[in-house]
């Protein structure tokens, strides 16, 4: 690895709307749905123990599920697709008020091991996998891109299904459909919630296409993938100053990180670290000279990548690049993270 890591080519990336922003623009798909009947005082509280804004078709799923089913709405669709509301919906349903844990910490709630602070946990999968189903926002103070899925006990791979909950459901109701074969039991209960969903998020103008118009357009503003695959959006100006690429392939960074990780001693594993000490050297040539994304990237890799081998280098890579592109919640909930990385669920709140 040798000479400094250059900016990425212009015509291979969007610009954003300037240094630290960016564009909060909810998907075009999805602009037209109306509020739900989730009351004020909830949204506030949402917004108190969460620090995010919850997009309206949170809200709009919650009242879906309640007439599904008034009695326990969080369950609804357990039977039919395996799935249960968690995360915010827990909060609707106020289960954190009888939690064990009389001050649980918001940002676990119902995170995974390669979780970004970007996700946030809305869904949870059935079987032993770790699937679970989330928002991701490319900043705190955003509505989210997309929905997405990641199934812990296979990596830190997020999958996009959509803009909204009810296209994730639907994405997974087709997948179960799929699975059982058209003939098999549970059919009609499947033919029914699917055109309950369908007739749902058309009343409301939501999108159930698993890649919408505005997904593709954010596609076109993503730096660089990552290793979770759902990519990360910086602000890029008209000089191509906002992000350098790094000077490592992701499979020559694996390589490097997973030579520290399997290192038979700490003399092998000191050595090992030199190319990423390197690295690191770059990413404070790149601060210096406002290309935070790159700081970004290697810190984002390191955390996909899950040793607890990397968390002093992230600790001083992420929170610094989520600083200087005004994202200081996301260091905050990666703090918390890290912290009580040794569990594979860091939920607080036991109470479900």
């Amino acid at each position: 690895m040798t000479g400094r890591a250059k900016r990425k080519p212009k015509s291979s990336q969007e610009s954003g709307t300037g240094n630290g922003e960016l564009k909060k623009a909810r998907p075009d798909e999805s602009k037209a749905a109306p509020s739900s009947g989730v009351h004020s005082q909830q949204r506030d509280e949402m917004l108190q123990l969460y620090k995010l804004q919850a997009p309206e078709d949170l809200y709009h799923f919650w009242d879906f599920c309640k007439e599904l089913s008034p009695g326990s709405p969080r369950v609804a669709l357990k039977d039919t697709l395996g799935l249960q509301l968690v995360g915010p919906f827990d909060v609707l349903a106020g289960a954190h008020k009888s939690a064990s844990n009389p001050q649980p910490n918001f940002h676990l709630h119902w995170r995974y091991l390669y979780d970004p602070p970007e996700f946030q946990t809305v869904l949870l999968g059935s079987g032993d996998g770790q699937h679970h189903v989330g928002y991701y926002r490319d900043a705190p103070d955003s509505l989210p891109s997309f929905v997405g899925e990641n199934e812990a006990k296979k990596g830190c791979a997020i999958s996009p299904m959509g803009d909204n909950v009810f296209a994730a459901a639907l994405l997974c109701l087709l997948r179960r459909r799929k699975e059982r074969g058209s003939k098999k039991a549970g059919g009609e209960a499947l033919d029914s919630l699917e055109a309950q969903l369908r007739d749902r998020a058309e009343s409301l103008g939501l999108s159930l296409e698993q890649k919408t118009k505005a997904m593709k357009q954010r596609d076109k503003k993503v730096v660089t993938k990552t290793f979770h695959g759902a990519g990360i959006v910086v602000p890029v100006d008209k000089n191509d100053v906002g992000y350098r690429e790094l000077p490592e392939t992701d499979a020559g960074l694996k390589k490097i990180l997973k030579a520290i990780a399997e290192a038979r001693n700490d003399d092998e594993r000191v050595k090992a670290f030199g190319p990423l000490q390197e690295m690191v050297t770059f990413v404070q040539f790149a601060n210096d000279e406002c290309d935070y994304g790159m700081g970004y990237e290697l810190g984002m890799d390191l955390f996909c990548f899950g040793s607890h081998y990397f968390h002093k280098v992230i600790r001083q890579l992420l929170p610094m690049a989520y600083s200087l592109l005004k994202r200081s919640l996301f260091g905050e909930i990666l703090e918390a993270h890290l912290s009580s990385r040794s569990n594979d669920n860091l939920d607080q709140l036991s109470a479900h």
